[in-house]
């Protein structure tokens, strides 16, 4: 025992405070959690960052002259801007392959160092020339690698380490720091344009780093996701992360029943040895994989199908073509917006746990289509005059966005999806999240340029669309523990009733009840695989009444 607590120490790196509790940068509890938000929060700002840096920069007269081929070609800019979203797309993929390898940290590492090698090839460009573009393009697709990484890993590993009772907090005031990293992207490019010419745009870029800094330095001693740990084998470890998160001593019976309980839900789901195949995520049964999949996958298609992007990283050439603004206050009004979009972000921290994660997507989802009605409508008449309602309804949009949509499809999938296929089908999520980013980012320019105002109708279509979709199907997650969410879909299954209303029904549970309940309901990986029968279930019962006894 001695000898595994030496190895665990050494490849965790946490010390013991005076009290035998474990602790990594000498913190626990509390404040190692709050360490673990601020790494979180990092990221997400860095991504905020990377998606608002271009808003500033692609249409600026330094940078049409050191990268010609963007002036005033609108597939050019949705090119050089979406390719960051293909990076990311395979970032994301590559996630979906190896994380469950790698483990979070590892991954989180691996993310930030890849990020850092993408900004030092865009800012080593040598323009004006068509190599240059070429690099400059290559640098960033290795940029968007880096951030697909850490946006299909952050999430789940946040999940991962906090209490139910506030897990939506902290990954919305993760989310959330998009919009603030999107705000400092914005001020950023608006104050850089008065500074000397290579100044302009490669300061914006080179910023990056400093995110990605701080990202490496934190990463070095927080712990590993103590669920990973469990499903690796890796029980010491995990052991000694949980008592650190929780200020317990190992032996502290806090510990040792979160322990017992994250291997019940392992054992009942099938997880053994953290192996996961792409088959399971196509499985149902008890456990629903493929369902809760596509749930959380569908949240991130439907935020960038929502018309986001399209506000977020063409807000300047929006004004600028739609409404006729002159570029210095296209970028001065972009930035403005962005102060909206960080303020009313802030308020999801506060909502999401009161209102709930159901709630807030309907809000939302109302909001940014009337938001949308009234752009488009303020763009027919074609008048100065009525494009001032449409610049009323950019603002009313992205401050709809920022307090709903923008959190809610990082933190829904981190939660909706079991142990088994968190890491996978998180991943999964990120992958359509970028997708449809790329497809939405390189497709906003030329709608602009084709339909004008009959872009934002396309998008409050679809806005509307989402309303039923959320209401059926999406149930309600909020204080719920990782477990007992597994439970609202056995009982849904076994009960031959909506998820939904299964949601509904089942009330708060203690984690003997978490226990009892996933007795009850028998979950078991078999049953996922090739249907559920009497006989089965039975079984299933018999086994995890021989794990509760041992």
């Amino acid at each position: 025992m001695a000898k595994m607590a030496k190895i665990a120490k050494v490849r965790t790196g946490h010390k013991d405070n005076e009290h035998g509790v474990p602790t990594y940068w000498s913190k626990s509890g509390k404040t190692l959690q709050r360490y673990i938000t601020a790494l979180a929060t990092t990221d997400f700002l860095l991504f905020g960052y990377d998606q608002g840096v271009m808003a500033g920069i692609i249409s600026s007269p330094a940078f049409v002259h050191d990268f010609p081929e963007v002036d005033g070609d609108s597939t050019w800019q949705g090119f050089v801007t979406s390719i960051y979203a293909v990076g990311c797309f395979l970032g994301a993929c590559f996630i979906l392959s190896f994380g469950d390898r790698l483990g979070r940290r590892y991954s989180i590492f691996l993310g930030a160092a890849v990020m850092v090698i993408g900004v030092i090839i865009q800012i080593a460009s040598v323009p004006p020339n068509a190599g240059a573009t070429a690099q400059f393009i290559i640098g960033r697709l290795i940029t968007g690698i880096g951030n697909g990484i850490n946006t299909s890993t952050v999430p789940t590993y946040q999940a991962e380490c906090s209490e139910s009772h506030n897990r939506g907090k902290v990954i919305c005031i993760e989310g959330g720091n998009v919009a603030v990293g999107t705000l400092i992207a914005y001020w950023i490019d608006y104050g850089c344009t008065y500074g000397p010419h290579p100044f302009v745009w490669r300061f914006p870029i080179a910023f990056q780093i400093v995110f990605c800094v701080v990202i490496l330095v934190l990463m070095l001693r927080l712990p590993e996701s103590p669920r990973w740990l469990l499903s690796h084998g890796r029980e010491e470890e995990a052991n000694t992360v949980l008592a650190a998160l929780a200020d317990k001593q190992r032996e502290h019976d806090v510990v040792q029943t979160q322990i017992t309980v994250i291997n019940d839900a392992m054992k009942a789901s099938g997880q053994i040895g953290g192996h996961t195949s792409f088959k399971d995520l196509l499985t149902n049964g008890k456990s629903q994989h493929f369902r809760r999949l596509l749930l959380g996958a569908g949240s991130q298609m439907m935020q960038q199908l929502s018309g986001c992007n399209a506000v977020i990283y063409y807000f300047p050439i929006l004004f600028q073509t739609s409404l006729g603004t002159t570029e210095n206050l296209a970028l001065l009004l972009g930035g403005v917006n962005m102060v909206v979009y960080a303020i009313f972000a802030m308020t999801s921290w506060y909502a999401v746990e009161r209102i709930g994660r159901r709630q807030l997507f309907f809000i939302g989802t109302i909001g940014q289509c009337l938001s949308m009605v009234l752009v488009f409508a303020c763009l027919i008449p074609d008048t100065p005059s009525a494009a001032k309602g449409a610049g009323v309804g950019l603002f009313t949009y992205i401050a709809f966005f920022g307090a709903t949509w923008l959190p809610l499809p990082w933190l829904y999938p981190a939660e909706i999806n079991p142990l088994k296929t968190r890491a996978k089908a998180n991943a999964v999520s990120t992958v359509s999240n970028w997708l449809w980013n790329f497809f939405i980012v390189m497709i906003t320019p030329v709608l602009v340029d084709s339909i004008s105002w009959g872009t934002y109708l396309f998008f409050a279509a679809l806005n509307a669309i989402f309303f039923p979709i959320l209401y059926f199907f999406y149930p309600e997650t909020a204080g719920r523990t990782l477990e007992e969410i597994d439970i609202i879909f056995a009982k849904g299954n076994d009960e031959k009733i909506s998820y939904v209303t299964a949601a509904k029904l089942l009330p708060k549970l203690t984690e003997q009840e978490i226990r009892d309940q996933a007795l009850k309901y028998g979950c078991n990986s078999s049953d996922d695989e090739s249907g559920s029968t009497g006989e089965k279930n039975e079984a299933s019962n018999v086994d995890n009444t021989n794990t509760l006894m041992a």
